[in-house]
């Protein structure tokens, strides 16, 4: 049941047929874990807090520097050297003093995941690095638990959820283990977080609420600086494995078996072996640069720039008596790219990182 002010605060909501009384009761009963208290769980935080969800775990071992306050404006200058989970706890109570929430001062990590992720029913991953997302989509493979997913860098954001009902897994998008630029390293523009944040705290509503469409099977990805939308489908694999060191394994299998046939599987080259299929097939390449525009007018290695955000559009106009080949700074837009191709059902999609 809702005190007098819990239903005036939550008038809004509630007046909504898709969320009624029936939708607060269960966002007031819903147990969420957000992993990162940074540029994603802080606008997921105050939007999932405002609503109403009831128990709100926060898994984050940082404390807040001067340079998180351009995006996580949760926090401010006042703030800088405490902890985060700790900081957040003080503002989001006063911004609702009907959630309970937990603050959990640790890293997430092998020794601690299943524990912590077992005390709730949907988790939300807001962390800024691959260990992690691998980590949680194991565990919320192995005790069945759905999450959501986003990532941003520079000025492109995604949004998925994964292991929704049976759905795809994180692995099943990204089986290998992923390498690439972080906003530390690459930069991110401060209001970014905030439109991808809020997208992830949309969905964690529709699932609590079982309404609408979650994201299961479907990839958001935005681009702010062009404000081109796309999402691609994928599907769930029929080898899931809930082990990275697996997963670590067979990527480097795959890399170390590179075909020079152009014609062959979707794989990953080195440098060496991209010249070595050029020089054997000479004009049979067609080279893209995933890149956005700025970063491929500075320096290149040729061939066709198309965004990583523009290929769902531009698949159908791909010559199909040719090898594709996409390529971008570290390899992760140019390996999405490639797996956006392979799932249209075109054979021999490869992708290689320029390393500058």
């Amino acid at each position: 049941m809702f005190e007098k002010e819990e239903r005036k605060r939550y008038s809004r909501q509630i007046i909504m047929p898709e969320i009624g009384l029936a939708g607060q009761e269960k966002l007031k009963q819903a147990r969420v874990l957000v992993v990162g208290a940074g540029g994603l769980g802080c606008p997921v935080l105050q939007y999932l807090v405002a609503a109403g969800v009831g128990n709100i775990g926060i898994v984050d071992d940082d404390v807040v520097d001067l340079s998180n306050l351009h995006r996580q404006i949760l926090y401010s200058a006042a703030d800088v050297g405490k902890s985060k989970v700790t900081t957040a706890v003080q503002k989001l109570k006063a911004l609702n003093p009907y959630v309970q929430l937990t603050p959990y001062a640790a890293r997430l990590q092998e020794d601690n995941a299943a524990q912590l992720i077992a005390n709730y029913d949907l988790i939300i991953d807001g962390s800024d690095n691959f260990p992690t997302r691998y980590l949680v989509n194991d565990i919320c493979v192995a005790l069945d638990k759905p999450f959501v997913f986003g990532s941003i860098l520079r000025f492109e954001g995604q949004v998925s959820v994964f292991n929704y009902k049976g759905g795809p897994t994180y692995r099943c998008l990204f089986p290998d283990a992923e390498e690439g630029d972080n906003c530390a390293e690459a930069g991110v523009i401060g209001i970014l977080p905030g439109i991808i944040g809020s997208y992830m705290a949309n969905e964690a509503i529709k699932i609590i609420c079982k309404i609408g469409e979650p994201l299961s099977g479907k990839l958001l990805i935005i681009n702010t600086l062009t404000n081109n939308t796309n999402i691609f489908t994928f599907t769930r694999s029929t080898n899931i494995t809930a082990s990275a060191s697996k997963s670590t394994q067979t990527h480097s299998a795959k890399t170390g078996t590179a075909k020079a046939d152009p014609k062959s599987d979707l794989k990953e080259l080195t440098f060496a072996e991209f010249e070595r299929i050029e020089a054997s097939y000479p004009g049979q390449i067609h080279l893209v640069d995933v890149r956005e525009y700025n970063e491929f007018e500075a320096d290149n290695f040729g061939g066709i720039n198309i965004p990583l955000s523009e290929i769902p559009d531009i698949l159908p106009t791909l010559p199909p008596n040719k090898t594709i080949v996409f390529y971008c700074q570290t390899g992760k837009r140019s390996a999405q790219a490639a797996k956006l191709l392979a799932q249209s059902g075109f054979d021999g999609a490869s992708f290689w990182a320029g390393n500058w």
